[in-house]
């Protein structure tokens, strides 16, 4: 996003794009959503608001629907494991850079340096991602005020989208952390899914573009088909509309404050640590062997060079796990 919007089309500034980022990070929902939805906002107003969250989660909805359709039908798909074998070290190393080219833009002293160190221990000894970055937020405006610093069918369609608006108003950060509340409500709590059913709704939310919170609809399709699809996708993205209808006109006033922009840059320092740590940790889960090793290497130099961008090297990582597993078989 930050690639098509800042650089290629200049719609916003570096600064912009991270202080949408840092008031992303303070809102329940799926940042990457709320991202979109804030851009459109900033280039077309409510209507813009309304097109970009929409065009941003429909292709998502559409390619996860006929998984879900494929899984009820043809049962759970090994395939994707090896699509996935091939997309993550190259996912891996698209989001390292991303982080490093925030970092340039993000980390413009000692003191912001010092804030993503912090944030880092902290993530290691497993604090809340949201009580690191608030706290972060919290601080560096504090000392800038201080110093003067710059598989239920039967289920209903209404329980369902109430259970997905509540998860889209509560929940902050990644579609990461979305895995485990579906598995401590849908699996251990409520008993909706199996164990290996949410898995296999992870993996199909990994394998397909857009939105990683898209599982929902998958899970959706699981508990009430098609309406169910509809009903959990709606649930889950409806609160960032709203959220960030609500949060996007304050920026430009927040801006006009030097302890709002100092908020700001603490939590974007923050947030670059904890996003550090999950790519540690997505790291060691997706670069296991020599063809993992060699597929980040060579992702990573073509990003670097600007020989292919991060679309092409996803389907091309994709095409090779599938490829391996066909040769392996």
């Amino acid at each position: 996003m930050q690639e098509e919007v800042v650089r290629k089309r200049a719609w916003l500034t570096d600064q912009q794009f991270l202080e949408l980022l840092g008031a992303a990070n303070l809102i329940p929902g799926p940042n990457s959503t709320e991202m979109a939805i804030h851009v459109g906002r900033l280039r077309a107003g409510r209507r813009g608001l309304i097109v970009a969250g929409a065009c941003f989660i429909l292709p998502a909805f559409l390619m996860m629907l006929l998984l879900a359709w494929a899984y009820v039908k043809f049962g759970p798909m090994p395939q994707l494991q090896s699509v996935l074998y091939g997309a993550k070290p190259v996912a891996a190393v698209i989001v390292t850079l991303a982080l490093v080219g925030w970092g340039r833009a993000a980390l413009t002293s000692r003191w912001m340096v010092a804030l993503l160190a912090t944030a880092i221990l902290l993530a290691l000894w497993h604090v809340n991602e949201l009580a690191i970055i608030l706290g972060a937020g919290i601080l560096a405006a504090a000392v800038s005020r201080a110093a003067g610093i710059r598989t239920l069918r039967s289920a209903a369609i209404w329980p369902v989208f109430l259970f997905f608006a509540k998860v889209g108003s509560v929940l902050f950060g990644s579609g990461y952390i979305l895995i485990a509340y579906l598995r401590g409500d849908l699996v251990d709590r409520l008993h909706w899914l199996t164990e290996p059913q949410l898995l296999d709704a992870v993996i199909a939310g990994q394998v397909t573009p857009g939105p990683t919170f898209t599982t929902a609809t998958f899970v959706g399709y699981l508990l009430a088909g098609t309406p169910g699809a509809v009903a959990a996708t709606l649930g889950i993205f409806l609160p960032a509309f709203l959220f960030v209808g609500l949060t996007g006109p304050l920026i430009e006033r927040l801006r006009r404050s030097e302890t709002a922009v100092a908020f700001l840059d603490g939590v974007n320092a923050a947030s670059l640590g904890v996003m550090a740590v999950v790519m540690v940790d997505l790291g060691r889960a997706a670069i296991t062997d020599v063809l993992t090793i060699v597929l980040a290497g060579l992702a990573a130099l073509m990003l670097w060079r600007k020989f292919a961008g991060p679309t092409v090297l996803l389907l091309a990582g994709a095409a090779v796990g599938a490829l391996s597993s066909l040769w392996a078989s």
